[in-house]
C-alpha cells in the first residue's frame, strides 16, 4: 500500500466559482421552475463541492467531513434556541398568552401608527435580550396577529417587526454577534458598539421615516369594527384573557436582560407557558405536551384567527432546522476546502481605497450570508480575511467590525435559506422574499456603511483608537478616501 501523502492545491477561481454557479442554477430552477423547497439543491451543491475539494484539491473526505461537522456544531446553540421557541410559541398559544397580546394589541394600536409601534417595541424588547430570534418568536407573532386585525399587509408588518429586532441584536452588548464582531475584527466591545451608532442611527432614522411614510396610507383606513369585535369576542369565548398572562413574556425579557443564559431562561418561558394553559386555560399535562410537542391547530371557528394561532411546537421547527443543517453543510464545505478564501482574496484586488474597502467586506459578508448560508461565517470569514488590511492601512479595528455587523448580521434574514432568514420566516409565517422589500433596517445598513466609507465619515484611524498600541492621543480623525 502507497504510504504517498495528497498534496492539497489551492482552489483556483474558477474552482471556487463552480460549485456556487451550479448550486445557484440548481437553487433558481426548483424554486421558479419546480415550485420546491430549497433543500435538496443545497445538498446537491454540497455534493459538487465536495467532489471538486476531493479529486481537484486534494482534500480527503476526513477533512471535508470535519469541516461542516465543526461549521454545524458552532451554531447548535442557536439551533436548539430555534426549537425551544417552537415549544414557546405552543404553550403561549395554549396558555393563552398570544391570545392576550393580540388582544390588547388591537385595543390600543391603530393602523396608521402601527409599523413605527412594531418597530419601537421591537427594538426596546431586543436591546433588551439581546436576541432578534426571540423578539420575532414571541412578540413578533403577537404583532402578526394585530397586523391581521388592523389590516396592514402580513409582508410588511414582518418588515417592520424584523427592522426593529435587528436594531437590538446589532447594538445589544448580550447579543452573540455583536460580540463576535469586535472580537473578530480586533475591536473593544463598547468601541464597537459606539462606533455602530453613527451608521445604524442614521439607518434607523431612515426606516422610520419609510415605515411613517408607508403607515400613513393606513390613517385615514376606516377599521371594519365588526371584523375586530369578532375577533375580540372569539379570543374571550376561546380563552381567559387577563392582563396577568403579560407578565410571563415581561419574566422572559427581564431573564435574559438580567444575562440568564438563553436556553434555561427560553426553556422557563415554556414551563410559565405550560403553567398559564393548566392554571388560566383549564388545559390537560397531556394538551400542554402536545402544544410542546406539534404546536396548536386552533379550532375558534373564525378563519382569520384561526390562521394567526394555528403554528408553534417542536415539530414546526423542523423544516427550518433541516434547511439550515443544509446550508451549514454547503457553507462549512466552502470554508474547508478555502474556495470562499480564495474568492476573498482576488475581491480584495478591487480594494483601492478606504471606501472601496468598506464595500469589499460589506460585499463579502452578503456574499457569505446569501452561500454559506449562517451570519456567524458572514463575520467570521471577512473578519479573518481583511482584519491585517484594515491595519495595514492604518484603519482603526472598529471600522471593520462595524461594516462586518452593517452586512453580516443585518443581511442575514435576506434570504431564505440563511438560518435567520429561515428563522424569521418560520416565526412570523411570511415567505422571506416577500418580506424582504419591507426590511428596511436590514436593507438599508450596508448602504449606509459604505456611503460612511466612501465620504470617510467617522471612519477612525488606527492612531487616533485609544485601544490601539499605535494610538497617538489626537483627537478623532477621518481616514482619508
Amino acid at each position: 500500500m502507497s504510504n504517498k501523502v495528497r498534496q492539497k492545491k489551492e482552489a483556483t477561481v474558477i474552482e471556487a466559482l463552480i460549485p456556487i454557479a451550479l448550486t445557484v442554477v440548481i437553487l433558481m430552477y426548483t424554486i421558479l421552475v419546480l415550485g420546491g423547497d430549497v433543500h435538496i439543491p443545497l445538498v446537491l451543491g454540497s455534493i459538487i463541492t465536495a467532489l471538486i475539494a476531493v479529486y481537484r484539491l486534494g482534500f480527503t473526505w476526513g477533512e471535508i467531513e470535519e469541516g461542516f461537522i465543526l461549521t454545524i456544531s458552532s451554531t447548535m446553540q442557536a439551533i436548539i434556541i430555534l426549537a425551544i421557541i417552537g415549544m414557546i410559541i405552543g404553550t403561549w398559544i395554549l396558555g393563552g398568552i398570544v391570545p392576550t397580546l393580540i388582544f390588547y394589541g388591537l385595543k390600543v394600536l391603530s393602523p396608521g401608527f402601527f409599523l413605527i409601534a412594531s418597530m419601537l417595541l421591537c427594538s426596546v424588547v431586543s436591546l433588551a435580550t439581546g436576541s432578534s430570534w426571540t423578539t420575532a418568536g414571541t412578540v413578533g407573532i403577537a404583532l402578526m396577529g394585530v397586523a391581521a386585525g388592523l389590516g396592514v399587509p402580513g409582508p410588511m408588518a414582518a418588515g417592520a417587526i424584523i427592522s426593529g429586532a435587528y436594531f437590538g441584536d446589532k447594538l445589544s452588548p448580550l447579543s452573540d454577534t455583536t460580540n463576535l464582531a469586535p472580537a473578530m475584527a480586533g475591536s473593544n466591545l463598547f468601541d464597537h458598539i459606539k462606533h455602530m451608532f453613527y451608521t445604524t442611527g442614521t439607518s434607523y432614522a431612515i426606516a422610520l421615516i419609510a415605515f411613517g411614510i408607508m403607515g400613513a396610507q393606513f390613517s385615514g383606513k376606516d377599521l371594519d369594527v365588526a371584523a375586530i369585535n369578532e375577533l375580540l369576542n372569539v379570543m374571550n369565548a376561546n380563552f381567559r384573557i387577563s392582563p396577568i398572562l403579560l407578565l410571563v413574556p415581561i419574566i422572559v425579557i427581564v431573564l435574559v436582560a438580567m444575562k440568564t443564559p438563553a436556553i434555561p431562561g427560553l426553556m422557563f418561558g415554556t414551563i410559565l407557558g405550560g403553567v398559564a394553559a393548566l392554571l388560566f386555560q383549564g388545559a390537560s399535562l397531556g394538551a400542554v405536551l402536545d402544544a410542546m410537542q406539534y404546536g396548536i391547530v386552533s379550532e375558534t371557528g373564525n378563519p382569520l384567527l384561526d390562521d394567526l394561532l394555528t403554528r408553534g411546537g417542536l415539530q414546526s421547527m423542523m423544516w427550518t432546522i433541516s434547511l439550515i443543517m443544509c446550508a451549514l453543510t454547503f457553507g462549512g464545505m466552502l470554508e474547508k476546502s478555502g474556495m470562499l478564501d480564495t474568492l476573498a482574496k482576488r475581491i480584495l484586488g478591487f480594494a483601492k481605497s478606504t471606501g472601496s474597502l468598506v464595500l469589499v467586506t460589506v460585499v463579502s459578508a452578503i456574499f457569505v450570508n446569501a452561500l454559506a448560508g449562517d451570519q456567524y461565517l458572514a463575520i467570521v470569514l471577512p473578519g479573518k480575511m481583511y482584519k491585517d488590511e484594515y491595519h495595514k492601512r492604518g484603519l482603526a479595528p472598529r471600522n471593520l467590525s462595524r461594516a462586518l455587523e452593517d452586512a453580516g448580521t443585518m443581511t442575514s434574514s435576506l434570504f431564505p435559506w440563511n438560518t435567520c432568514g429561515a428563522a424569521m420566516s418560520g416565526y412570523l409565517g411570511i415567505p422571506t422574499w416577500s418580506y424582504v422589500p419591507y426590511a428596511i433596517l436590514n436593507l438599508v445598513s450596508p448602504i449606509v456603511s459604505v456611503v460612511f466609507g466612501y465620504t470617510g465619515i467617522t471612519m477612525m484611524k488606527l492612531e487616533d483608537d485609544p485601544s490601539a498600541p499605535e494610538y497617538k492621543g489626537n483627537k478623532v480623525k477621518t481616514a482619508n478616501v
